[in-house]
């Protein structure tokens, strides 16, 4: 009896350091479904430029000193009077600003603005998708985009695909950890079940593995 009490407490701890371990982890979990097409459009977060990104520098009233410019790997640009001003990281926006003070040592209250014209985004704002599909890709985030949107950009599963037992990863900035959830591409894609459709987030990562037979 001593002996049997004693394995049971032994059993009784080892189960909670499971279920705490998973919970640190932070194991899979399953997400709502979400429509085919959005029932209202929302707008998604402010736009970070990324690297490659393709820029129109507008300054009004200064065609000399606007300029098209593509972001340097390195993460910057540079325009006439301007050298090697970072960009990736930035909205618009916040790159407009740090223009305008850039350009006031040459000309007076100069005026910019920053159109993005064709972007990669940052990793933190691209979907990527590897594993058993036709193209592996990173894709840029767009507001609303669900898994349906990103699997018909990378050409849907690879013909050795288990659909059925596809992750995706998530970075949950809340608790600074990444999480795992279930998806089902293969009901989704081959049979057609909209209950298999998720909204997407920037960053997230959809793992596809291969059948073992």
């Amino acid at each position: 009896m001593r002996f049997t009490g004693r394995f049971n407490g032994l059993a009784l701890v080892a189960s909670s350091a499971l279920m705490l371990n998973g919970c640190a982890t932070g194991g899979r979990g399953e997400l709502p479904p979400a429509s085919f097409v959005a029932s209202q459009e929302q707008p998604g977060e402010e736009y970070i430029i990324g690297p490659l990104d393709q820029l129109n520098i507008f300054v009004w009233r200064n065609p000399e000193l606007s300029a098209k410019v593509q972001v340097r790997p390195d993460g910057r640009i540079t325009t006439p009077l301007i050298s090697d001003m970072p960009a990736v990281g930035k909205t618009p926006a916040m790159l407009a600003d740090d223009m305008k003070i850039a350009l006031g040592e040459y000309i007076k209250d100069p005026i910019v603005s920053v159109i993005v014209e064709n972007f990669s985004g940052t990793f933190s704002q691209q979907v990527r998708i590897v594993g058993a599909t036709a193209k592996p890709a990173s894709i840029p985030y767009r507001a609303n985009m669900t898994l349906l949107d990103a699997m018909i950009a990378v050409g849907g599963l690879s013909e050795y695909a288990a659909g059925n037992r596809a992750k995706l990863v998530r970075y949950d900035r809340s608790t600074g950890k990444q999480v795992e959830y279930n998806i089902k591409l293969s009901s989704l894609l081959k049979n057609g079940d909209s209950s298999a459709n998720v909204r997407l987030e920037p960053g997230d990562v959809i793992i596809i593995p291969e059948s073992m037979f």
